[in-house]
Order: structure tokens, then sequence, then C-alpha cells
């Protein structure tokens, strides 16, 4: 039964990462019991948990949708979200090791790459690129727990996020951004890793809105 749980708990966890399930989606409990063979009971364990992380909400009669924050919700993760990532870079500038450093480059050369090659096309290529970028400076924090809360958290974001490298030039702005939190990260400024990490993935409001009024 547990083992059906988890099953069910990853797929959807993949599908939120993956950009297949989007906020305000709702979950096809039907689809995934014929899917995986499984009963009612570990689905409804699965989407409990989820509920536990708050991304999923159910209701009444309605059945179990994808977290879709308000405008006051998205500025206030929003806000929780910028200070884990700060403090991610900030610890990755003290115990990044020498391997962590050349797969950060890497993935920054993957960025620019990917901006001289194909500009403002491929958005979703590019936040395939972006989350690999995030995740290997929590990585590299040392933290396993701050890694798993930046996960969980911006799991509410991902697709908000997804859909900001569609405006003209944010995906250029993006891979510059990255080049420089690495170049502070691999020089041990912590303070100022923090600091830019925590401004480069913010929103102003009116971007909010926007993203909000478009899913």
């Amino acid at each position: 039964m547990a083992g059906q749980t988890d099953t069910i708990l990853t797929t959807i966890l993949e599908g939120i990462d993956k950009g297949e399930l989007n906020p305000g989606d709702a979950i096809d409990e039907n689809a995934l019991m014929k899917r995986y063979s499984i009963s009612r009971t570990p689905l409804r364990e699965a989407l409990l948990r989820l509920e536990a992380m708050g991304l999923v909400e159910r209701q009444p009669r309605k059945g179990a949708t994808l977290f879709k924050p308000t405008l006051e919700e998205f500025l206030a993760i929003l806000e929780v979200h910028a200070k884990l990532e700060g403090q991610a870079a900030a610890l990755a500038a003290r115990r990044m090791t020498p391997a962590d450093a050349i797969r950060l480059e890497e993935v920054v050369q993957a960025c620019e790459d990917h901006v001289a090659d194909k500009g403002d096309s491929d958005p979703d290529g590019y936040y395939q690129l972006n989350l690999k970028f995030h995740t290997l400076v929590a990585e590299a924090s040392g933290n396993p727990f701050l890694l798993d809360m930046i996960k969980m958290n911006a799991r509410k974001l991902l697709a908000y996020y997804r859909a900001r490298y569609r405006y003209a030039g944010a995906i250029a702005e993006s891979a510059r951004e990255h080049r420089e939190l690495a170049r502070l990260i691999t020089s041990r400024q912590g303070a100022a890793a923090e600091n830019y990490m925590s401004r480069h993935v913010q929103f102003d409001r009116v971007t909010v809105m926007d993203l909000l009024a478009a899913m």
C-alpha cells in the first residue's frame, strides 16, 4: 500500500516539475487508479500528503486540484522562496567544492549557449536549464533540509517561473544573472551572492498580476 501511495505521489510531483500539471488543474483520480491498477485508498493517502505540503486543494464535490495562489498568497510564498534561495547561495559560497564549481559552470554555459543559439525561442527548454542551475546551487549549500524546503516551496511557483520565460528578453536576462551568481558564489562572496539570488528569483507586483491572469 505504501509503495502505491509513493508511486502516485511521485507521479504528481513529477507532473508539476515537468509542467504537465499546472495551477488549478484537476487531479483525475479515476485515470490514475486505472493507469496504476490501484484502489482509491492509496490515491487518497497520496492526495492527503500533497495537501499537507500545500500543493493540492481538496473541496467537497469538486475533487482535488493543484494549488493556485491568489495574488496575496503568491507574494507571500515568493517572499519566503527568495529568502530560502538566497540562503542557499550564501551557504554554497562557503561550501562549494571544486566538483560543484565545474558542474555549475557547465550549466551556466548551457544557459548562455541557449541564448546564443535560440534567443527567446524554446522557453520550456531554457526553463529546464534554470531548474538545474538552482538545484545545483541548493545542493552545493550542503544542507539537505534547506534543499527540501526550496523544492517544496518552488513547486507552488514553478508554472509561473516557466511562463515568465515567454516574455521577450527574459531568457537572456536570466542567463546573465546566472553568470553573475556563479561568479559571486565561486569567488566566495556569500553576502553578495545571497542578496543577488534573492533579487534574481523575485517578481515585481505587476508581473505577478500578469502571470496570475494568464494562468
